[in-house]
Order: C-alpha cells, then sequence, then structure tokens
C-alpha cells in the first residue's frame, strides 16, 4: 500500500484517485449544466480535503471531514465558501459510493475497504447553525456568566431575609445554572440528571465521586436514542456547589429518594421550560440581552474553555458533538462577544 504522500507519484492509490476524479467530471459533464469552472471547483476542492485529511476516499471517515470544516472556520474562510466545499465533498461521496460506477468493489477488492458516505445533510447543514450567528446561541461573555451567577445566589439570601418559602428552589436553581455553564450541558441535559449521574474520574482522585458527569439525556437524532457521553469535571468550585446542594439542600425535598438530581416542591423532576423560565427571569432582571438562552451558557463554557488553551477536539467531546465544526463556531464567536 501507497501512502498518500505517493499520491505525485504512480502508486496504485494515486492512480485510482484520480480515475475516480475524472469519472466524477465525465458524469457531472454530461448532464450538461454545469460550467467548467464549476467543475474545476469541485474537483479543487475534494484534492483540498484529501490532502488536509492525508487519506484517500476509501480511508476517510467523518472525523476526517469535522477537523477539516474546523479547519476553514479557524482560518476565517466565507461561510459560502465553506458549504461549497461541503457540497462538493457530499456529491463526490455520493459517487464514489454508488454501486452503479464500481468503485465501491474496485476499492474492496484492490484495498479492502471500501468508500463511505462521510458526509450527509444533516451534517452539512445543522452543524453550521451557531456559524450563522445565531444571537440565542452566542457564548455569554465571562462578566455575563458571573453576573448572573451571582445574582442567582443573591436570590436565595433574599428569600431567607424576607422569610419565602422559595428558599429552597432559589438555591436548587442557582446550582441549576451553575451546572450547566461548568460542564457544558443544555437544559435537556441538565434536566435529566440522576444523582448517580456523577462518576469519579482517574485524572481527579481529590474530587471522589465528582470527577466526571455521565449525560444520558444528549440530543436525539434522526430517530436514534439519545446520544450518551462522559464531561469530566473541570471547575472545582461547581463540584463544591453540587457536593453542598447533595448534603444540605436536597434531602429537604419531596421525592428526595428518588434519582432525580433536581426536584420539585411536588417531587418531581425540574422540567426544562421551568429552567428555561427562571434563566429568562433573572436575564430580565439584571437587563441582559433578552436573546440570551440557557444554551449561551453552554456555548460560553466552549469558549472559554478554547479561550484559556484548551484543544477543541477535547472540547468537542466534552459538548458532545459529532463534528467539530459546531464547537470551531465557538471560536469564531469569542473574539467579538468574550
Amino acid at each position: 500500500m501507497y501512502g498518500y504522500g505517493d499520491a505525485t507519484g504512480p502508486g496504485e492509490e494515486a492512480v485510482v484517485f484520480d480515475s475516480m476524479l475524472e469519472g466524477w467530471s465525465r458524469q457531472q459533464g454530461a448532464a450538461g449544466r454545469l460550467q467548467p469552472p464549476t467543475l474545476a471547483f469541485r474537483e479543487q476542492a475534494v484534492r483540498r480535503f484529501a490532502t488536509f485529511a492525508a487519506a484517500y476516499p476509501w480511508q476517510w471517515s467523518p472525523e476526517h471531514v469535522g477537523r477539516w470544516i474546523a479547519h476553514l472556520v479557524e482560518r476565517r474562510r466565507a461561510q459560502s465558501t465553506v458549504r461549497r466545499y461541503q457540497s462538493a465533498l457530499r456529491l463526490f461521496c455520493d459517487y464514489v459510493t454508488s454501486p452503479r460506477h464500481g468503485w465501491p468493489v474496485e476499492c474492496e477488492a484492490r484495498f479492502g475497504r471500501a468508500p463511505a458516505q462521510v458526509f450527509n445533510d444533516w451534517s452539512a447543514n445543522a452543524n453550521l447553525t451557531g456559524y450563522r450567528g445565531d444571537p440565542a446561541r452566542r457564548p455569554m461573555t465571562r462578566e455575563e456568566v458571573q453576573l448572573f451567577l451571582d445574582h442567582a445566589d443573591d436570590q436565595v439570601e433574599v428569600a431567607l431575609r424576607h422569610g419565602h418559602k422559595g428558599a429552597l428552589a432559589r438555591y436548587r436553581d442557582a446550582t441549576v445554572f451553575k451546572v450547566v455553564y461548568a460542564w457544558g450541558l443544555r437544559c435537556s441535559e441538565a434536566s435529566g440528571l440522576d444523582v448517580d449521574d456523577f462518576r469519579p474520574h482517574d485524572g481527579f482522585p481529590e474530587w471522589g465521586r465528582f470527577g466526571s458527569l455521565d449525560i444520558r439525556a444528549g440530543r436525539r437524532i434522526r430517530g436514534l436514542p439519545p446520544q450518551r457521553r462522559t464531561v469530566v469535571s473541570l471547575m472545582p468550585w461547581a463540584v463544591e456547589a453540587v457536593q453542598d446542594y447533595l448534603h444540605h439542600i436536597r434531602p429537604r425535598y419531596r421525592g428526595n429518594h428518588l434519582g432525580a438530581l433536581w426536584l420539585t416542591e411536588r417531587g418531581s423532576r425540574l422540567g426544562t421550560r421551568e429552567i428555561e423560565d427562571r434563566f429568562a427571569a433573572y436575564r430580565d432582571a439584571l437587563d441582559l440581552d433578552r436573546a440570551l438562552t440557557p444554551h449561551c451558557m453552554r456555548t460560553a463554557y466552549m469558549a472559554h474553555l478554547l479561550e484559556d488553551g484548551s484543544d477543541l477536539a477535547f472540547v468537542q467531546k466534552q459538548v458532545g458533538h459529532s463534528f467539530a465544526v459546531t464547537t470551531a463556531a465557538c471560536v469564531r464567536t469569542v473574539g467579538g462577544t468574550a
């Protein structure tokens, strides 16, 4: 087997790759609707991806695509250009994976592996939501996060000082928002947490059972079960807040014998809508940007980790993105907001 570095030489792999591109160009040209510059751009996009991945089509994976798109985003490529690259790569993969053109059988026979479609409609469209600059997804600044969490803590003191019955709920809510930010969670993931979802982690034995957080209620994609992931605990102050909540607050709730981490006064699990409503109330009381949502705390987590020097792949794994492009979009946003 020849490596990709031999692509300029007479290697079998390079010859097959060139033949794929030639056949794809003929197939597109036969339709009679594409101009030569379009065909040239598409071929150039595929060759650039192959060079970046240092692999041939039968070796490509979705991870290659994620790193490539993240690279393009970090290089400040125009969104329209990124989408054209995506489209070219997806069309090429459609071509080489189609049995009609014979490449799956040919590659299996020659290299023991057939090409796969590594780019789909979901990754091409949904993963660029943050890249479009959706204000409801922009990271909160460090100042906004600190102001918000301080305000949440203050509401506990206010309730206690005035003898309000809601002091327990205010303490619970303050801890919920600390967990959303400190572990980079979606609202639905925070709502679905159980007490036993905190687990030990070899990297932080001093934190005991709070070294990591097992997320069981991750995002569903196209009818698949919720995606699960383990998030490493990185912020000691948040670990201490959870420990204090579990020791002093949660046992005072009705239904504390159940597994849910966050309970309501009725003893049921705290819902996503209740978290969103409390966030909105605190946001408006502070006169913060009304476009901010709890998701902006999650993107702040990503942005601030990246600002502090964390590796993009590590942050991607922490937040459970299938492709790095969604995480990389936060890098693009940080400069203007955090």
